[in-house]
């Protein structure tokens, strides 16, 4: 202060009004403030930073590498100069008018407060990055709630800044939200919503990130690759991409397969069709057949009250063929049973668990079954059925002309 009034009483002495000389010694003293609190900031990321910075490769932590990547710190040195101005501009300003200063804390007090702010949002964002890499949290939906936090702490800060500029209390400007309250549910009801879904989805373990769902009313197949705070986004087997808001998939139904990839199988339920008319009672030259096919010498060793059917005894054999491959879960349901009869002969479904569960190896195991299903039937006396088609009729044509 000595220094500052020297400076003013020699510029009075030059010839300088007085009211002048104050004025350009308040510019003096507030331009070398902000000159030290710039010269503050540059040591603060050129000096503290880069020490820090070599300190946290040192260490075995990983989060604290993560804090870095995400600039968490650089946004915290932002707050070096709006402090100092805070702090010492009472000082550079003793012998002035207190509304000035007051002008000015205020505004350092907002550039405080959105310095904070930023921190707090790269730092939130650091936590996620953190805790969604680790195996524990990986595919759980913490995406939306740290968004719902980022939201509400920005909601806070714009208050206090309100508050500082208008000079209110944050108490009085909370209640006067009151009256504005059915317009902000308006205006965030999505938000909203999608919070209080997010919360339910991932309480309920309904929906995670890496699950496989379908709903098929709104053409959604495929694996969950993000959920959030508004949206839930599933690639789909086609590669694109649908977007949903949370609250649909909790007020509507959906199906999640995740169950069944921790499931010890995936079901396959398929059936063929045989020709009734294919279907007869065994004579003893087809039982002497049927006794010879290893597969089938537990079932013929058998006594059977009811004569054996060749029908019968291909359902016992495909039962045994499908618990002797390694493929199938014979932990769980498997069995080769009849369906209601059709006009399109017998349905006859084979029942089964599949150990492989991803989509085309999962395929693959279905087609090779039924592919070696649809060879054997023949050595049983039986017949597929399908529709007559122009080769069938012409074949037919040909033989009542012969």
């Amino acid at each position: 202060m000595e220094i500052l009034n020297s400076i003013k009483n020699l510029l009075v002495s030059w010839g300088m009004a007085p009211g002048t000389a104050d004025a350009l010694d308040h510019f003096i003293a507030f331009t070398v403030l902000v000159l030290i609190a710039l010269a503050a900031d540059q040591v603060c990321r050129r000096v503290v930073l880069k020490a820090v910075a070599q300190l946290v490769k040192k260490t075995k932590a990983t989060w604290d590498d993560v804090v870095f990547d995400h600039k968490v710190m650089v946004r915290l040195s932002h707050i070096v100069v709006p402090l100092i101005i805070y702090l010492f501009i009472p000082v550079a300003f003793a012998d002035t008018n207190a509304a000035t200063v007051d002008i000015i804390q205020r505004i350092c007090m907002v550039l405080i407060i959105l310095s904070l702010l930023f921190f707090a949002h790269a730092f939130m964002g650091a936590v996620y990055s953190v805790y969604s890499a680790t195996g524990r949290y990986r595919n759980r939906p913490l995406k939306g709630m740290v968004q719902t936090v980022q939201v509400a702490l920005w909601l806070v800060g714009i208050i206090v800044i309100i508050g500082q500029l208008t000079g209110q209390e944050v108490l009085s400007l909370l209640g006067g939200l009151g009256a504005m309250s059915a317009v902000l549910m308006l205006v965030f009801k999505d938000t909203i919503m999608g919070f209080v879904s997010g919360v339910q989805l991932s309480a309920n373990n309904m929906l995670k990130v890496g699950d496989w769902i379908k709903m098929p009313k709104y053409g959604v197949d495929g694996t969950v690759t993000e959920v959030s705070l508004t949206t839930v986004k599933v690639r789909n087997w086609d590669n694109t991409v649908a977007t949903l808001p949370p609250y649909m998939l909790v007020s509507e139904m959906f199906e999640n397969w995740n169950a069944m990839r921790e499931s010890g199988g995936r079901r396959v339920k398929r059936s063929i069709n045989i020709d009734m008319n294919s279907v007869c009672f065994c004579t003893p030259e087809m039982l002497e057949e049927y006794r010879k096919i290893d597969l089938l010498k537990e079932y013929m060793s058998q006594e059977h009250e009811d004569p054996l059917t060749n029908l019968g005894v291909f359902r016992a054999y495909l039962v045994a063929w499908l618990r002797n491959r390694p493929v199938v879960n014979t932990d769980l349901h498997c069995m080769v049973r009849q369906l209601q009869p059709t006009e399109y002969g017998i349905p006859l479904e084979l029942y089964f668990f599949s150990r492989i569960k991803d989509w085309v190896p999962y395929e693959g195991v279905q087609s090779d079954v039924f592919d070696y299903v649809l060879a054997v039937v023949p050595r049983f006396g039986l017949r597929v059925f399908q529709l007559p088609s122009g080769e069938d009729l012409q074949m037919l044509i040909g033989k009542k002309s012969q």
